[in-house]
Parts: structure tokens; sequence; C-alpha cells
């Protein structure tokens, strides 16, 4: 089953999930209208609780940055923001935890009907494999086009697997890795900043070169290097640590 709509977006810069909140902020620092569209901070069937202990830790060229992905549950959420993603802007794309197969064709007919949302992006268990790519890909189609986020350092891998499954678009989570932490123990997260933005610019231009539209993401700290990342093959380019920066 493909997707009723086609994913249009119309300007090629948006936020990656997790960056300024799960609905638009007019008042805030950043100017939306530079955007294609408003990405929502990844958001779960169920509530979850924020990290406990270190979350936060810088290393030479980026940060780790381990948050557990705190929201209020699909339902809540959706009752506290459908009326601003109504009002906003710009379209807006909902990020979706998957946790599990069977929750997703709930939660994807939960957002068909809300006004303002054209797409949906999924977010993938982290021991993600080409079987389960291709299962929550396919468990996801529904009337909104599913732009489905690969880890950076297997997205070129499983790329295929996510089309097959439907996805209309691939986009780029940042990679995992674990640093020094207090006592001799590791702190475990996600990696951002310029130092991922060479091998980001690589899987973009691997992925675009196997016919696949992909949402390039990683590094970007200037609107030259999304330009780059643009001529290379991305459909689209997502920010991060450049709009925590405050340089936008």
């Amino acid at each position: 089953m493909s997707a009723k709509y086609d994913l249009a977006i119309f300007k090629p810069l948006m936020n990656a999930a997790g960056t300024l909140g799960f609905a638009p902020d007019p008042r805030g620092p950043v100017d939306l209208s530079r955007f294609g569209a408003f990405v929502t901070n990844p958001i779960s069937l169920g509530k979850r609780t924020p990290a406990r202990g270190l979350r936060y830790q810088p290393f030479a060229g980026g940060f780790l940055l381990h948050t557990g992905y705190p929201n209020s549950g699909l339902v809540e959420t959706i009752n506290r923001c459908q009326e601003r993603w109504a009002r906003s802007p710009v379209p807006i794309i909902v990020h979706l935890l998957g946790e599990k197969v069977d929750e997703l064709p709930a939660m994807l007919h939960l957002l068909e009907a809300i006004e303002g949302v054209i797409g949906v992006e999924l977010g993938l268990p982290k021991e993600a494999n080409s079987k389960i790519v291709r299962a929550f890909a396919e468990a996801a189609q529904g009337e909104l086009p599913v732009i489905v986020r690969l880890p950076l350092e297997y997205a070129a891998d499983l790329a295929a697997e996510a089309m097959r499954g439907g996805a209309a678009a691939i986009s780029l989570s940042a990679p995992r890795g674990a640093l020094p932490a207090r006592a001799g123990n590791l702190v475990h997260g996600r990696l951002y900043g310029p130092a991922l933005y060479a091998q980001a610019l690589a899987v973009v231009r691997q992925i675009a070169l196997a016919g696949f539209p992909v949402i390039g993401a990683g590094g970007v700290y200037s609107l030259e290097q999304a330009q780059v990342m643009l001529a290379a093959g991305a459909q689209a380019v997502q920010l991060d640590s450049l709009l925590w920066r405050g340089s936008w």
C-alpha cells in the first residue's frame, strides 16, 4: 500500500527532530519562513521520561547527547499541539518513535485527519536491521507519506529495504557513540557537531546515486554546507546543532 498523498516540500531546509520542540513557536529565534517544513520532537505512543544521569558530553568537533526522547505520548501531544500545527506557517512532519510494529497503524491513523500534518518521519529501534526496517516501513503505510529515518552509519546499506517497504524518502539520524564519564564509566548517546559533516555528505551522495530520495543531515554548520549537501543529491537538508548554537 502506498501513501494516498505525495510528500511535497517546497523549500529545501527544515529542522531535525528534537531541535525545536513539538510545535512551531512564532516567537522563537528561528525564522520559520525559511523552512519547507517543521519536524516535531520524537513522539512515542506512550509517555516517556527523560534519561537519567549525564546527558551531555562534549568532544573535539561536537558533542554527545542522550535525552531518552521525553514526551507525553501521542494522544496527549496531539491534544496539546494540533491547534498550533493547524496554524503553523509551514507544513508539519510528525516524528514518530517506532518501538513496536503493531503500534504503527493506529499511530498513523490518529494523524491522518489533522490539519497541517503532511507526513510522518519514522524513527526506528536502535537494533534495526534490514528485516526490521522493511517491517516498520510497511506497517507505517497509510494516507500520509512516511520518511524513514535511518542511522547515519548504516543508512546506505538499509535505504533499499526502507524504499521497498514503501518509504517516500530516507532521512538520516545522528550516529551513536560513547564517551568516558565519571568513575571510568561510559555515557552513550547520539553524536552531533561539525565533525560529522564529511561522513554525512558521503552517505547522502551514496544514497542519491542509488536513486533514492534522501533528506540530508549531520554536521551542517552553515548554509553553504547545506547547499553542498543539496548539490550532492539531497532533496532537502535537516538542521540540528546549527539551530542549537543560535547562529541561524
